[in-house]
């Protein structure tokens, strides 16, 4: 009806055909009619929402068997809890929760119901007299009123106590009540101390000892202890953890060992000067009571040590004390002693020759000083014997101790500077000495303690592999000094492995540049010798063989791919020097398996010079190996006493150089030993290589020459089993061939010259692909709206409920005010008619 209430939804564009709706909007209409709906309905639910018309019975797990009554009671407890402990409005400030200490509410506890007496009393903690009870909580007639008897009640009444005089009398009783207790406790106590001592004395008298049967018995009943008792005891005596100390740097502990290594090289010097510590140390003389201490010195501690044992004065240890002396070779203190002792002696016999004169004349004492003078002149001379015999003894020792100190290796040593001075350091010693040397040498001069050391410490690593290389080229190879020498190589490789590297690349470079040379002048080259061997078996135990590519591995492996196939096979000692490169290669890729090409071509040549010219033909050999020529049949052995006196034994590389000296019948053991040693590394490269997929034709060859030309009948037993497990494995792997197929592909269509259709929508409308993804589409846009709506809705509810709670909180206010000045206005026409009274009073 009104109009300022009615809304029009004007279009800026009218279209023919569509229908508007909601051309004209009543808000206020549509306001008050979702009002009238809230009230009807919302409102309801508000007013009603702690009120119930029907009972029932909301406790937890009332009706449920399977819960215990323990769990149901523990549940409910925290259910409880839980509902009271948040506010109920968050917009009431004036609300307070009402806190609890042991199931008893605070604002109780803060009553001061129970007041603890100032007196520390645990008799009667908590208890008050009545006087104080009657004087803080009776009113304040307690404070002017006396207890008193019915008797004298009335006499008292006229005369009243001040405050003052009640306080001071309640001050009094409660001092007199406390003494009181004192003294109840301290005879308390002297009574118990009393039963105590009384009980001591009887406890003697009944004290008896029981039978050993009857205490069999007694622990026989006696319980085990429990096993959780037995764990708190061993608790109990459980060590605590203690801090550690701090673990020490690798500079910490380098300087520690030096200064210990310099200790011990101090020491071994004294005594090989034959200075001895112990002649040093000042022991305090042996003083006399004759002695007039005339050359008294402060500095000097001239006091007698003593010693006691057992209560009594320690004379035995006088005693070895004077021998040590004497095996030390201290010879005044000696003279000294024994000087001290005679002076005992006659001071003795004067002391019984005066008993004895006192008795006869009084010349006597004549006779016993010349006596005195004779018996010191022997004893001189026995003391000069013994002095001189003293003095040829310790003289001896000290020899021996220079000797033994001079044999003894120093325990600091400087680096060499040079390879001489390196060699004549360890010339002459023997390995274990030599390893304690370089030992003390990198201690001594760890690259933390000074500067320079690093330098000095690289170049000793060239010294060592210098020096390992001339043990190597000796008449006699020493082999095992080698061998131990490796770890200190290796522990300088892991401090320098820039240097380290440097150092076997430059032996590797100067090895491949003098074969390339030799192959350029003469066209062939021999293998090298034993030193480079060995150095390729270092390279492979100081660094890591399985990558991919390495700056010394990778230099290595390709100088030994070219020793196998460069160098002329002529003689048995290359045979020897080929299969150590064999095992090489084979320890090389042992991890990344590395497929060697040369490797199986040697073998198969190793083979070949083992069979007979007649037999060989019907396969191919690679250089080195030639299939006619003077160096064939080097493994061959016709001799059947030695075929049948062989037996299977390593081959060790020092036979390199004895085989010129070695007998016919050593010889052709050793060319067996190489030919079961081929076996065996045939055997390791099939179970090498068994998963390429061209295995079977890598070793066809070599499978030809197994079975078809090997003479296996002539060859010892163990030779032959040797032989047929090397067949056998090489026969058991099975072929893993994969057909080839050609890879599949979608067909290309052919280009269609066909139009392609495109429906066009109206303008404005949202465009679809098919029917589907338009319902879709609807209804996500219906979904949407819904969920618009459903919010708005929900938001004007919160609104009303807030009025509401708001309207509520206002009514409350408004009532209270009203009371509050209704009882204010009672008071204020309270207290004027009490003063009107007052003043009709004082007019009266």
């Amino acid at each position: 009806s009104n109009p300022f209430e009615v809304k029009v939804n004007r279009q800026k564009f009218d279209i023919l055909g569509r229908k508007t709706k909601n051309d004209v909007g009543l808000p206020g209409v549509s306001r008050s009619k979702a009002i009238k709906k809230r009230n009807q309905t919302l409102l309801k639910e508000y007013k009603e929402r702690e009120k119930t018309n029907v009972f029932k019975d909301k406790r937890f797990g009332e009706y449920n068997t399977k819960i215990t009554p323990e769990e149901k009671m523990i549940r409910r407890f925290t259910l409880e809890r839980q509902q009271n402990y948040g506010k109920k409005n968050i917009y009431n400030l004036n609300e307070d929760e009402e806190l609890t200490h042991y199931g008893q509410s605070l604002a109780e506890i803060e009553k001061l119901n129970d007041i603890v007496d100032s007196d520390s009393d645990t008799e009667e903690r908590g208890t008050l007299s009545a006087e104080l009870t009657a004087a803080h909580f009776g009113g304040g007639g307690g404070l002017l009123r006396k207890k008193v008897s019915s008797e004298q009640q009335d006499e008292e009444e006229e005369k009243p106590k001040s405050r003052k005089e009640l306080i001071e009398e309640m001050i009094a009783k409660s001092k007199q009540e406390k003494q009181e207790r004192q003294t109840r406790r301290e005879s308390a106590l002297e009574l118990t101390e009393k039963l105590d001592k009384d009980w001591k004395e009887i406890q003697t008298l009944i004290a008896r000892k029981t039978p050993k049967s009857e205490r069999k018995d007694k622990e026989v009943e006696k319980p085990k202890p429990d096993e959780y008792d037995m764990i708190v005891r061993e608790l109990g005596f459980e060590m605590k953890a203690k801090p550690s100390e701090r673990l020490k740097t690798e500079e910490e502990l380098a300087k520690e060992e030096q200064a210990r290594l310099q200790k011990l090289e101090a020491d071994r010097l004294r005594r090989m000067r034959g200075i001895d510590e112990e002649a040093n140390k000042k022991r305090p003389s042996h003083m006399s009571a004759d002695d007039l201490a005339d050359g008294f010195i402060l500095d000097k501690d001239d006091r007698r040590l003593l010693s006691y044992k057992d209560g009594k004065i320690n004379i035995e240890n006088e005693e070895e004390e004077g021998e040590d002396e004497e095996e030390e070779g201290e010879e005044e203190k000696e003279e000294g002693e024994e000087g001290d002792n005679e002076n005992e002696e006659e001071s003795q016999e004067e002391s019984a020759s005066e008993d004895e004169d006192d008795a006869t004349d009084g010349h006597s004492d004549l006779e016993s000083d010349l006596e005195s003078e004779g018996e010191a002149a022997e004893n001189k001379e026995e003391e000069k014997d013994k002095t001189n015999e003293n003095e040829s003894q310790n003289v001896e020792k000290l020899d021996a101790k220079r000797e033994a100190a001079k044999s003894e290796l120093p325990y600091t040593f400087a680096v060499p500077e040079s390879y001489e001075t390196f060699k004549s350091l360890l010339a002459g010693r023997t390995i274990e000495q030599q390893l304690i040397i370089l030992e003390r040498i990198q201690k001594c001069n760890h690259p933390s303690l000074a500067v320079g050391n690093k330098a000095k410490l690289e170049k000793l690593f060239g010294f060592l592999l210098e020096y390992i290389g001339e043990l190597a080229t000796l008449d006699l190879p020493e082999l095992r000094t080698i061998d131990k020498l490796v770890l200190p190589l290796y522990n300088l490789c892991q401090m320098f492995p820039e240097a380290a590297s440097d150092s076997i690349r430059f032996i590797l470079r100067d090895a491949a540049h003098d074969l390339e040379e030799v192959i350029e002048v003469k066209g062939r080259a021999t293998l090298p010798g034993l030193d480079t061997l060995i150095y390729l078996k270092i390279v492979s135990l100081l660094f890591p063989t399985s990558d991919f590519w390495h700056p010394v591995v990778t230099p290595a492996f390709m100088y030994m791919s070219q020793l196998l196939t460069k160098c002329r096979i002529t003689t048995l000692q290359d045979v020897v020097k080929g299969l150590f490169i064999c095992c090489l290669f084979l320890e090389y890729v042992s991890l990344s398996r590395r497929f060697v090409p040369e490797l199986i071509n040697f073998l198969l040549g190793v083979l070949h010079i083992s069979l007979p010219k007649s037999q060989a033909q019907g396969y191919t050999v690679v250089h080195p190996f030639t299939p006619v020529g003077k160096n064939l049949e080097l493994l061959l052995v016709c001799d059947k006493e030695d075929l049948k006196s062989w037996e299977k034994q390593n081959v060790p590389l020092s036979i390199v150089t004895r085989l010129k000296e070695a007998s016919r019948t050593e010889i052709n053991h050793t060319r067996l030993s190489c030919l079961a040693l081929c076996f065996d590394l045939i055997k390791k490269c099939a179970a090498l290589y068994e998963s390429l997929p061209s295995f079977h034709e890598i070793m066809h060859p070599v499978r030809i020459l197994l079975t078809k030309h090997m003479p296996v009948n002539e060859y010892p037993e163990k030779m032959q089993e040797w032989y047929h497990s090397a067949l056998k494995e090489l026969e058991n792997k099975v072929k893993h061939y994969t057909p080839l197929v050609c890879e599949k592909k979608k067909p290309v269509p052919l280009k269609q010259y066909t139009p392609k259709i495109v429906k066009v929508l109206e303008f404005g409308r949202k465009q679809a692909g098919s029917k589907k993804e338009q319902e879709r589409k609807q209804l996500i846009q219906r979904h949407k709206r819904e969920l618009k709506g459903a919010i708005r809705e929900i938001r004007k509810d919160n609104q009303y409920l807030a009025r509401m709670q708001l309207s509520e909180i206002m009514e409350r206010d408004a009532a209270r005010k009203r009371k509050v000045k209704e009882l204010l206005g009672s008071l204020a026409t309270q207290e004027g008619e009490w003063k009107a009274m007052k003043r009709k009073k004082w007019k009266n």
